[in-house]
């Protein structure tokens, strides 16, 4: 039927002329690499029940049997906007900070001092200090923000302080279940070192926390709050979305979280696009001392919009918040967006600028910085 010639290695050769050729560079064999790596071994990957359901909860829909954002929303991107987006990110453009990192600080967490501090560990983790007792948000301390050891976004600048070289610490926020916010290795670590930790989750992923150790584990809903002694912990609202596998996306919840004491008001953001979130914050529970505000990983905008705000976006939560001061976060430390690394304090600082708010009130923290409050 066929001609002799005919054979599945001819026709590749017959197929692979050479312009299509040309287009195999390293980064297109890349792309192939990581997409089929991510299809395939991503469903072997830990992930949230699927089935439990949160019927009481105003922001689980049964029929999708997901969550969704407080407008109903639910940043569904498809096969094709992601592969849009693999490209563009893996032809961006060139980012010398990508080799050469950021300067980070052995920091000086003043133990002894009775002010509220915050130390920028790196990403979206932090280290609060006040009223006695130490939070840590969104602790990840892996190598790469991915379920892969040698795939996924690899940290450009190491944690400014080891695991080990940690404080006691007394409280864990986490606001949702992406790779670089809820790192499990580091939660079981932190489980190992103390039995103490209370770890603060949004509906749905407390059965991972369990799963690798950790013994007191709180799992609330938007505006749900818990009491422990002079601290309460309230689930905020966040406008995100959640996955950890194919087969779990917004089958967890998102959250920003208020911590409040007698003396001080902390708000951490954790991931969110822009949204009218912000100020029903404000109106049900006050203003801030201090807010935790993302401000980079926003391009392509017409990917990362409804996921991810601009510094100029971020300018607009510290308003809506009424935030007394805000320390900028989930920037310069994976390369996680198309925008280039060193670019989201200067957008902040220009968006300042416009507002005419002055930088002292919003701080780009170096990693490892430590910034006491009055």
């Amino acid at each position: 039927m066929f001609p002799k010639y005919f054979s599945i290695k001819n026709l590749a050769r017959f197929t692979l002329n050479k312009r299509f050729k040309n287009c195999m560079s390293y980064r297109f064999k890349l792309s192939i690499s990581l997409g089929l790596c991510f299809s395939v071994s991503v469903l072997g990957c830990s992930h949230v029940s699927r089935d439990k359901g949160y019927p009481s909860s105003k922001q689980f829909d049964r029929v999708s049997s997901s969550f969704h954002n407080s407008n109903g929303s639910q940043n569904s991107k498809s096969f094709f906007d992601f592969l849009s987006f693999l490209q563009k990110y893996l032809l961006r453009t060139a980012d010398p900070f990508e080799k050469k990192g950021f300067p980070w600080r052995k920091p000086d967490l003043g133990f002894g001092s009775e002010q509220p501090s915050v130390t920028w560990i790196g990403h979206s983790t932090l280290l609060v200090r006040f009223n006695g007792k130490t939070v840590l948000t969104d602790p990840i301390f892996s190598t790469r923000a991915s379920p892969f050891s040698i795939l996924g976004p690899k940290r450009i600048v190491p944690p400014a302080l080891s695991l080990y070289e940690l404080p006691p610490i007394d409280f864990v926020i986490i606001s949702h279940s992406h790779y670089d916010h809820l790192d499990l290795k580091t939660i079981k670590e932190l489980a190992i070192k103390s039995k103490k930790t209370v770890f603060f989750v949004p509906l749905g992923l407390k059965g991972l926390l369990e799963g690798v150790g950790a013994r007191k584990v709180f799992e609330l809903d938007w505006w749900d709050e818990i009491r422990i002694n002079d601290f309460t912990f309230i689930a905020t609202p966040a406008h995100h979305w959640s996955a950890r596998s194919l087969l779990d996306r917004n089958k967890s919840l998102w959250a920003s979280w208020m911590v409040v004491s007698k003396q001080f008001r902390f708000w951490f953001a954790g991931d969110t696009g822009y949204s009218d979130d912000f100020t029903e914050i404000r109106k049900r529970l006050g203003e801030p001392d201090l807010a935790a505000i993302p401000i980079g990983a926003y391009s392509p905008r017409s990917f990362m919009k409804n996921s991810h705000v601009n510094p100029g976006e971020s300018v607009e939560i510290f308003l809506d918040l009424g935030a007394k001061k805000a320390v900028a976060i989930h920037w310069g430390t994976f390369k996680l967006s198309t925008e280039l690394l060193d670019e989201p304090p200067g957008k902040l600082q220009s968006a300042l600028e416009a507002k005419n708010i002055s930088q002292d009130l919003f701080k780009v923290l170096d990693h490892g910085e430590t910034l006491f409050l009055d």
